[in-house]
């Protein structure tokens, strides 16, 4: 029987990055990966989608009639464009195998293709098509992902009901697409296929705004921009039902007005959550203990079985690629540097691959108001942005939260327009290491770029911006929130809504 100082259960994101760090170490790695190395990190994931809307956002500019050319007499192949994703896949997955081939060599490491699951506390067993054996482990780090949620009642055969891992089963375009979800990943295939301009798009929202989760003014702006693409929101509408008819979708909604009505798409996409992938893994069989909704009981990502990890989409915080990097290292520096602080996800920056962009990083109005927490808040609109500007596209805006006294130490950013998951990075370190925005309006930005929007908007909030909100009233805005929510001008000193509209 093979022993190992560390044997890491999934080839992801996060397996891979527990793998590379274990040996940073110098100890003996196993890595094993059920089927493709770089999970949904790479396939059907964040990889594939982001290279789609890529090219998405390429072709949306071939539409532009604003600026002084039109483009006449363009093609559109969905099988060549999938072609170029799979390209990026294969050359992701290149680079990932050519560096465990190297160390493969040095004989401290090993990669081993199979399901994995557990005999004993320290026994793995792996088994695939070709051979079936057990290694033993002294450390055991799950990183086996998630996978797309299913319901019952709703056929998903992947070619005409799909989740998001049948998207490049499509022959073509479709003529029409029905999303049931208006979360992150429901929106982004909602963006792409709407940018391509060969889909009729409708999302199924079961609440008033898309992305509940988020601003309703960040998300206005987004819904806003969808709608003028094309894309019908179901707003307010539950899914009674969802077959497949003749060879296409069939699906009733009941609105929340008591209407209900049925509607036809060609395709329809299922993006309601993902599920972490932990059947089969025999936890009882290494006394790793689950709760109630089949999720593994962890303390900073420490299983009951205490040698055991998990890490990635199976923390159920937050399924991320960053995030499942950043807790696998963590994992492994917690077996052998005794790391005694856990993981901090106050400053983990996120994007959303919309239209427009959407980053972000810590805490966002609506977590502030839940909490009952003051703050202030100032909103300097890309319009006033020289870059923006220059681009022409000047929808969107920069959203800076800081604390309620007069250190004002940054609590979160949100940025909405062009370029917006480059100018949010500074920001986090200010925001883990609880730093004032008085050093953001101390720096020197290349001109003309996005980044200058965070300068004035932290100099806005200062009280010593280039543009003044007194002048503009109706574009900036600089407020002070109370415990209650409610909104007061800081420069006027009068109350202001808590949202206007779609005005920030």
């Amino acid at each position: 029987m093979e022993k190992y100082d560390v044997c890491v259960v999934g080839g992801g994101p996060s397996g891979y990055a527990a793998a590379i760090r274990a040996l940073d170490y110098g100890k003996r790695v196993l890595l094993v990966e059920k089927n493709r190395l770089g999970g949904a990190g790479i396939y059907e994931g964040a990889l594939s989608s982001k290279t789609l809307w890529e090219i998405a956002k390429d072709v949306s500019h071939l539409h532009i009639t604003d600026r002084g050319y039109r483009v006449h007499g363009y093609d559109l192949d969905y099988q060549a464009i999938i072609r170029t994703v799979h390209e990026a896949e294969a050359e992701r997955n290149a680079q990932m195998r050519l560096q465990l081939d190297y160390f493969e060599k040095t004989g401290r490491f090993a990669y081993k293709t199979g399901f994995a699951s557990f005999d004993s506390p320290h026994e793995i067993k792996i088994e695939s098509d070709a051979r079936r054996e057990v290694v033993w482990a002294e450390n055991v780090i799950l990183a086996t992902g998630s996978s797309p949620r299913k319901l019952a009642h709703i056929p998903v055969d992947e070619k005409i009901i799909v989740t998001s891992d049948g998207i490049s089963n499509f022959d073509n375009f479709p003529e029409s697409l029905v999303i049931l979800g208006a979360g992150v990943i429901g929106c982004e295939f909602a963006t792409i296929f709407a940018a391509f301009g060969k889909t009729k798009v409708f999302i199924i929202d079961k609440s008033e705004q898309i992305l509940p989760f988020e601003d309703e003014d960040l998300t206005c702006i987004v819904a806003e921009n969808m709608e003028k693409n094309g894309v019908t929101i179901h707003r307010k509408s539950a899914l009674k039902s969802m077959e497949i008819e003749n060879g296409r979708v069939k699906y009733v909604l009941n609105y929340y007005d008591g209407r209900c009505e049925t509607y036809y798409a060609e395709k329809a996409l299922i993006s309601i959550g993902r599920v972490a992938n932990t059947a089969g893994l025999r936890l009882e069989n290494a006394g790793v203990e689950v709760d109630e909704r089949g999720q593994i009981v962890n303390d900073d990502s420490q299983t009951t079985a205490k040698h055991i990890y998990v890490v990635g989409d199976l923390t159920a915080d937050i399924c991320l690629v960053n995030v499942g990097e950043l807790e696998a290292r963590h994992a492994v520096e917690k077996i052998y540097a005794s790391v005694p602080s856990p993981v901090s996800y106050d400053n983990v920056s996120t994007i959303m691959f919309l239209s427009p962009e959407v980053a972000g990083v810590g805490l966002n109005e609506k977590q502030c108001r839940s909490a009952k927490m003051p703050y202030r808040v100032g909103v300097y609109r890309y319009e006033f942005i020289s870059r923006a500007i220059c681009q022409r596209n000047d929808r969107g805006f920069i959203k800076m939260i800081v604390s309620d006294d007069d250190e004002m130490r940054l609590l979160g950013i949100r940025a909405v327009g062009a370029h917006a998951s480059s100018v949010i990075q500074a920001s986090a370190l200010l925001i883990r290491d609880k730093r004032s925005i008085a050093e953001l309006a101390e720096l020197v930005h290349p001109h003309p770029s996005i980044t200058e929007g965070i300068q004035e908007c932290a100099r806005m909030l200062l009280g010593n911006s280039i543009f003044k909100p007194e002048v503009f009233k109706d574009r900036l805005r600089c407020c002070r929130v109370d415990e209650n929510g409610n909104k007061t001008d800081l420069i006027q000193g009068i109350p202001v809504p808590v949202f206007a509209s779609c005005q920030a």
